[in-house]
């Protein structure tokens, strides 16, 4: 019982922060404001998620996919450099893609260039999971200091697990930053993925009941591919 009213606790903290958007890139020791180096995103009035993971729109989440990238801005940051999204939430992951034939172009990151490059995952203990970043209000992690130098996409994702018992339940917010990124090195990033097709939304850690984990529960398994060290 005392496991159950913790983790209807954490829900009703989730349900609480839920419904948001990504919209300020953190970079150089900066917050930048709205939307200026991250695709304004469809939800940027109603906050609301995105559930369909095979939707095209679950790549970035973009408000017109042919316009919104060409109306942002290209931020230059150096490889091994921190970075970071405003946001709060569950289990967020950062994910990156070259960008050809440039960061500011529709057909950026639209085949099977995306490797992810960092990971919050909730942690379970006394028989529940644990949600790192739950108290934060931003997210920061590194740039591999052996990524390339080159332009890409930074995609920002958070996954809200208060529903995701039924398919499509998971909550998924999104946010895509352009970036060109220097003084970089040699490195060869992956596995690489396409998104969408990155998840099939039957993954454990997706297709998840929270209130209600078995007895043996292993432990949170992250949706997606392992993380590019660098």
């Amino acid at each position: 019982m005392k496991a159950f009213l913790a983790a209807l606790a954490l829900v009703s903290a989730q349900l609480a922060a839920a419904h948001y958007t990504l919209p300020d890139l953190i970079a150089n020791g900066t917050t930048f404001p709205d939307w200026v180096y991250v695709r304004e995103t469809e939800n940027h009035y109603s906050n609301a998620p995105i559930t369909d993971v095979n939707s095209t729109e679950f790549r970035c989440y973009e408000l017109d996919l042919n316009a919104t990238p060409g109306q942002t801005q290209i931020a230059t940051v150096e490889a091994g450099s921190t970075i970071g999204f405003k946001g709060k939430g569950s289990y967020f992951s950062a994910y990156m893609s070259p960008a050809v034939p440039a960061a500011n172009s529709p057909e950026a990151g639209t085949g099977k260039t995306w490797f992810k490059i960092w990971e919050d995952p909730p942690v379970y203990e006394n028989g529940q999971l644990v949600f790192p970043s739950q108290t934060i209000d931003q997210i920061t992690f590194t740039i591999p200091k052996s990524l390339p130098s080159g332009q890409y996409l930074v995609r920002g994702e958070q996954i809200a697990l208060h529903v995701a018992s039924t398919v499509g339940g998971a909550q998924f917010y999104i946010g895509c930053a352009q970036l060109n990124v220097i003084n970089g090195g040699n490195g060869t990033p992956g596995p690489l993925v396409s998104i969408p097709g990155v998840y099939t939304g039957y993954e454990p850690g997706i297709l998840i009941n929270i209130y209600d984990l078995p007895p043996n529960y292993p432990g949170y398994t992250s949706p997606g591919p392992a993380v590019w060290q660098g």
